[in-house]
């Protein structure tokens, strides 16, 4: 069943998975909210591949105005697949983190600063010690404005990212990709009782300033809940979402 650390696999060779999905929680272990609910007419979603999940679901989850988070899989060919298919790199996903917001609360460029600046966007199939297709950077949306959006923020964070001498962004940003919720025990999983205190994400440093039809609404002191000069600096943060 192994495919590939490097290198994603064919559809033609990806696992056939299955018709059904994996079953996962009903609600968010922190925020409450249902984890499948319909979006209203003042919500938006986005995907957002950051190595692995865990820590950067809760980087996502703490941030005001966000009304839910879920990890899970996609940017693949296999259907409803197993978190042990998708490491096996037979699936072609990346880990992902559904997130989904109140846009008179926090803005797609909010979301945006937090998915550059969490990670290393520059390592291909890898994140720190993590290596593997299911652990590359990603961006995935439907609405053609946020992928506008996210494509203007990458180019900004590509020229601040030279700047200070890093490599090229290998992040994949697109749409038409299907999200797979992952198993109940990876959701919200590092705020369970016993859970491992394990995040892989390796931050540049290089912070994201304004870029093309940037928005941004969060004031700096929600920022200053996360030092990204430390190595995995979520673990250290709260669970509860931090209030502006």
């Amino acid at each position: 069943m192994a495919g590939s650390k490097t290198k994603l696999v064919t559809p033609e060779a990806a696992l056939p998975g299955r018709g059904t999905a994996i079953p996962t929680a009903d609600r968010h272990a922190v925020l409450g909210t249902a984890l499948k609910a319909p979006l209203s007419t003042s919500q938006q979603e986005a995907l957002f591949g950051c190595g692995c999940f865990w820590g950067a679901e809760k980087g996502f989850w703490r941030l005001p105005g966000v009304v839910c988070t879920a990890v899970g899989y996609a940017g693949g060919y296999t259907p409803n697949p197993t978190y042990d298919e998708v490491c096996s790199g037979a699936t072609g996903h990346t880990e992902v983190v559904r997130v989904v917001w109140d846009v008179n609360a926090i803005d797609f460029s909010d979301l945006l600063k937090l998915f550059w600046e969490c990670h290393d966007p520059t390592q291909g199939m890898a994140q720190g010690n993590d290596t593997g297709t299911q652990y590359r950077s990603a961006i995935y949306v439907e609405d053609p404005e946020l992928l506008h959006r996210a494509n203007a923020s990458r180019r900004r964070y590509q020229e601040l990212l030279s700047a200070a001498g890093r490599g090229e962004i290998t992040t994949e940003i697109a749409s038409g990709e299907p999200f797979y919720f992952a198993e109940a025990y990876h959701q919200q999983y590092l705020a369970k009782p016993g859970s491992r205190p394990y995040c892989s994400a390796r931050p540049s440093g290089v912070l994201l300033d304004g870029f093309e039809e940037a928005s941004y609404k969060l004031p700096p002191t929600v920022w200053s809940h996360y030092d990204w000069s430390i190595d995995h600096c979520v673990l250290r943060g709260e669970n509860s979402p931090i209030r502006p």
